[in-house]
């Protein structure tokens, strides 16, 4: 948990001094931007920035939010249409009434991305996000033509790994406040155990490896840091292997949250795949 604060005070400290031009942007509560999407059960919060080609964006879990993205969404919004999706129980969307699952997380992308626009999109996610993003291609291989997942590795069902149970408690303790100020946005902050003992099951019982990413049709690039804590180095590999069009770069020196650790890295990874110019 402390090594958690330390990137997410990072992750601040970067989003403040490197993109001065984004300080007045509010990403992930913009009501210049943002829009609400019932899915059945929760309305799922979004943003959207910029014209041209679609670009869906899902962050990732517990820390994350649209905000995490703010040094990508300011250099992709010159060239695509970004789409900025909250996921349930994060920031201004609501949490609704069933367990949380990657099935769930992509079911509701692909419901906002129908509610933007009918054409096939590229997906960048982030940790669960990152998960999120291969099962929205796998189960919707007709709308997405392209993915980008950073932080991710290969989660089979027999895996032995940390348990996790993450608490209201435990992470007010941890860093008052900037939990403080994600509860401020939440629609629902009396229901964040509820929603957070859900997150938890999920990371704990959901699964992802072969029977997910062989099914995945698009070209994928698969960018982690070689000193991430959450997925080995052998688990981010394996998961290339699955994948029928794999491409991988691992950024040196870098923690899990790779855009913060090393942003001029990633950013050269990343242009050529979307077809941009570097820099």
């Amino acid at each position: 948990m402390k090594t958690l604060r330390k990137i997410m005070t990072c992750l601040l400290i970067g989003m403040a001094s490197h993109y001065v031009v984004a300080q007045d942007i509010p990403y992930g509560s913009n009501p210049e931007a943002g829009h609400y999407l019932n899915v059945g059960d929760a309305n799922i919060y979004y943003e959207v920035y910029g014209e041209g080609q679609p670009l869906v964006m899902l962050h990732g879990g517990v820390y994350g939010y649209i905000d995490e993205f703010t040094p990508l969404i300011v250099k992709l919004a010159d060239h695509f249409q970004v789409i900025c999706i909250g996921i349930r129980g994060h920031g201004k969307s609501e949490i609704g009434n069933t367990p949380y699952s990657y099935q769930q997380r992509a079911d509701d992308a692909y419901q906002v991305i129908r509610a933007v626009t009918q054409d096939s999109v590229i997906v960048i996610g982030f940790s669960d996000g990152g998960h999120s993003a291969l099962k929205l291609a796998a189960l919707y291989p007709q709308t997405v033509k392209k993915v980008v997942a950073m932080g991710i590795g290969d989660k089979p069902k027999d895996r032995e790994e940390n348990q996790f149970n993450y608490t209201a408690e435990s992470l007010m303790a941890s860093d008052s406040t900037f939990f403080a100020g994600r509860l401020k946005l939440m629609p629902e902050p009396e229901r964040w155990n509820e929603s957070l003992s859900m997150l938890s099951d999920m990371y704990n019982n959901e699964y992802m490896s072969k029977e997910t990413f062989e099914k995945i049709q698009c070209p994928v690039l698969l960018m982690n840091g070689d000193n991430d804590g959450y997925n080995t180095l052998d688990a981010f590999i394996q998961c290339s292997k699955y994948l029928s069009q794999a491409q991988v770069a691992v950024i040196p020196g870098c923690h899990h949250v790779i855009f913060f650790c090393n942003f001029p890295a990633v950013w050269a990874g990343l242009a050529p795949f979307l077809g941009l110019q570097h820099p």
